[in-house]
């Protein structure tokens, strides 16, 4: 075996939970809140901490170790059955292929910057299914077929890595304000080969030179750390209820699937900039007023950077219709179901020709309904 093989097939410890009544495995319960063994039912309360969870100011955390796993894989030994399985790169948590025990990577072995908090999952697995099924039921051109008889995927639970970003903001801009006025324009025109003269109203625009300052603080912005699920979708099931942020514990991974974030801090800083910019923009162009606004500059500098590494829950599948597949997710905290769906031909057809029959319809009216 090569030594690249060999790095690449180091050993990782890995936390597990057994059940004090019966040795089972016991995985998180989103109805309970708590910890479920999967063959007696005993519960175990997860010990919830008091204290405030922290944001940490990024230029202290710039220079941390966060190599990527993306070139690394990590063997997992499971000691239920004695499977040795690769974990996927990224991943933090994972099941036994072969037995299906659950194994949660040591925390202090995680390379990089570690979640302090999450959202555990609310909605469970059961309710997630039935979510979907009225969300697929709810699109009117999906096809009949496609909304009785679809074949899910396994439905995985995964927490999708995110940093939230604080950050106050002061920007110096520039523009020239407009203000309309109006004048009578008087124009010749020819109308049956008359020369006539018609006055007009016109608009013109007076502008001036302004400039100033604004300050924002920004909280909580929301940034996809994960590079492994579809942005668009994953869009669409927010927002989150951060109010809601739990203090990291590993019994919430244990029965699900945890990403290690992909996007490091400082590339995620630059994606919360690119949101930061059109919102100060705007605001700013309101405090100028005025009409219109043109040549708008800005200039912002930000203080206070502060960021917080947290895992979010989402429950994710896809289904086979006519050899296609289709991507679903679903927000593990609020249930809100977005995706992708196949449309009927027929039905996109008979709305058009619904629609064409009740224009002519009433143009038939107007014209000869008087």
């Amino acid at each position: 075996m090569s030594q690249e093989l060999s790095k690449a097939k180091t050993k990782t410890s890995t936390e597990k939970f057994e059940c004090t009544s019966c040795g089972g495995d016991m995985i998180f319960n989103p109805k309970t809140q708590s910890l479920s063994c999967l063959y007696c039912g005993n519960k175990v309360e997860i010990e919830q901490k008091d204290d405030i969870i922290q944001e940490y100011d990024i230029n202290s955390s710039i220079d941390e170790d966060s190599s990527d796993w993306g070139s690394e894989t990590r063997v997992i030994h499971c000691n239920d059955c004695g499977a040795e399985t690769v974990m996927k790169e990224n991943s933090v948590a994972q099941f036994c292929a072969f037995c299906g025990s659950s194994h949660i990577i040591k925390q202090d072995e995680i390379p990089g910057i570690k979640p302090e908090s999450l959202i555990p999952f609310k909605i469970t697995r059961k309710e997630a299914k039935g979510l979907f099924s009225k969300w697929l039921k709810g699109k009117f051109y999906a096809p009949k077929k496609a909304k009785s008889n679809n074949k899910m995927d396994r439905l995985l639970g995964v927490y999708i890595p995110y940093w939230t970003y604080d950050s106050d903001t002061h920007s110096n801009y520039s523009a020239e304000r407009g203000t309309y006025y109006y004048v009578n324009e008087t124009h010749v025109v020819y109308r049956d080969g008359e020369r006539k003269e018609v006055t007009r109203r016109v608009r013109k625009t007076r502008w001036r030179h302004v400039s100033g300052s604004y300050d924002l603080y920004f909280d909580d912005l929301l940034v996809n750390a994960s590079q492994h699920v579809d942005s668009k979708i994953i869009e669409e099931i927010e927002p989150f209820n951060l109010e809601e942020l739990e203090h990291y514990e590993p019994e919430y991974l244990s029965g699900f699937t945890a990403e290690r974030y992909a996007v490091e801090l400082e590339e995620g800083w630059e994606a919360a900039k690119q949101a930061i910019h059109p919102e100060i923009y705007k605001r700013v162009v309101r405090e100028i007023g005025g009409d219109t606004v043109r040549n708008v500059r800005i200039d912002t500098n930000f203080n206070s950077i502060l960021f917080k590494h947290i895992l979010l829950p989402v429950w994710m599948s896809s289904f086979k219709y006519k050899e296609k597949v289709y991507r679903f997710m679903i927000n593990g905290q609020t249930g809100e179901v977005q995706g992708e769906s196949p449309v009927s031909a027929l039905k996109i057809i008979l709305t058009i020709l619904i629609v064409l029959c009740i224009a002519a319809g009433g143009f038939w009216f107007i014209q000869n309904g008087r």
